[in-house]
């Protein structure tokens, strides 16, 4: 189904519902601003419950949020896999569930930090299955460490409207500088830029039409409010950016069904191809191996930009189907001469108006055990 049928079905079933129908409905966006102040954890310290509540502020592929923390005492931690959260038809060696508990990990540094804590880390995970990843206590620092916790709050991933301009010389290097051997960027004009453009819409394509990674992603889509108010993750009508009546039609006569039905596919690949079309550039993130210390650190290393960007009036969006789907995953690095294991497909570029973040996070009592 193409967007102009859709808006068009859209505006037509509002009229068709209409009076009471329409005051009964799934009227707003459900968003972060939205969730009620978490209550208290009893077993953690009330500066605890904010730390890991940062931490938990970070990216997850489909919003899985696949961590939870084992508590041994306070400011003594076990961060550790949660196997319900893994997303096995496009992540079957979790490599991106690791990647992800690398961002919560820098989320928590500098959450601890901003507290006055240090972090003594003690890696236990040999595999990306380990249930136990990492051990971490938390020692009273003797100088406060100027973080500043609003970056963590307000990053948000941005999907559409990205302007075509030129990342800036000096706003790339000042968002690499730390970590270039790691960054790999290609601007609008570059013939990678022009094969990545190509191969993410081809890799799509594939994964679309793949039932089990579709009916996978149905999993974790909570179109209606009723829905985002009770899991409080996965990825929202908000998140997705499907707003005013487009996003009423789909909170009101959507489930997870519908990501099985063709009209579903071929909107989400249209979104694609707008979204491909719109950058300045790619960002890849590489690692010198794909161990698990390694994609940890890679995870790390990709939260620290995302915190860097906001200031900048840059956005990313992760799209990383061509490292999911073969035989994409087994080209792109001779195609784009590069030797290391690439970890992040970034599209980048500068918008105008950087919104308010709006995924959803479950409360640190949801994830936190004895």
């Amino acid at each position: 189904m193409k967007r102009r049928t859709f808006l068009g079905l859209a505006g037509g079933t509002v009229l068709a519902v209409g009076g009471i129908g329409y005051l009964t409905s799934d009227k707003s966006n459900y968003v972060r601003a939205d969730i009620t102040a978490s209550t208290r954890v009893p077993l953690l310290k009330p500066v605890e419950q904010e730390i890991l509540y940062l931490a938990s502020l970070a990216p997850s592929g489909h919003n899985t949020q696949p961590w939870f923390v084992k508590h041994l005492a306070a400011f003594h931690w076990i961060i550790c896999n949660d196997k319900s959260k893994w997303l096995p038809a496009v992540d079957p060696s979790q490599r991106e569930t690791i990647l992800s508990i690398g961002a919560f990990m820098q989320n928590l540094e500098y959450a601890a930090s901003y507290y006055g804590y240090r972090c003594d880390w003690k890696m236990l995970a040999d595999t990306n299955q380990t249930e136990k990843i990492m051990e971490v206590t938390l020692i009273k620092a003797k100088i406060q460490a100027p973080i500043d916790i609003s970056k963590i709050i307000s990053r948000r991933t941005i999907r559409s409207n990205y302007l075509n301009e030129p990342i800036k010389p000096k706003d790339l290097q000042s968002l690499s500088e730390s970590d270039e051997n790691y960054f790999h960027y290609f601007s609008r004009d570059s013939k990678e830029f022009s094969w990545l453009n190509k191969q993410t819409l081809a890799a799509n394509q594939q994964q679309t039409y793949r039932n089990d990674a579709e009916k996978e992603l149905g999993k974790w889509l909570r179109f209606s409010s009723k829905e985002a108010r009770h899991y409080k993750d996965g990825l929202t009508t908000a998140s997705m950016e499907i707003i005013g009546i487009s996003g009423w039609f789909v909170r009101n006569f959507y489930t997870s069904a519908s990501a099985m039905k063709d009209n579903f596919r071929e909107q989400s690949l249209e979104k694609v191809k707008t979204q491909v079309s719109q950058s300045a550039g790619w960002l890849l993130i590489t690692s010198k191996d794909s161990s698990t210390i390694a994609l940890l650190e890679t995870g790390k290393r990709l939260q620290r930009l995302l915190l860097e960007i906001r200031e900048k009036q840059i956005a990313i969006h992760p799209m990383t189907q061509i490292l999911e789907e073969q035989p994409f995953s087994q080209k792109i690095n001779e195609a784009l001469g590069i030797v290391d294991h690439i970890q992040f497909i970034l599209r980048c570029g500068y918008i105008k108006e950087y919104p308010e973040p709006v995924s959803l996070r479950r409360p640190v009592s949801s994830f936190v055990k004895s």
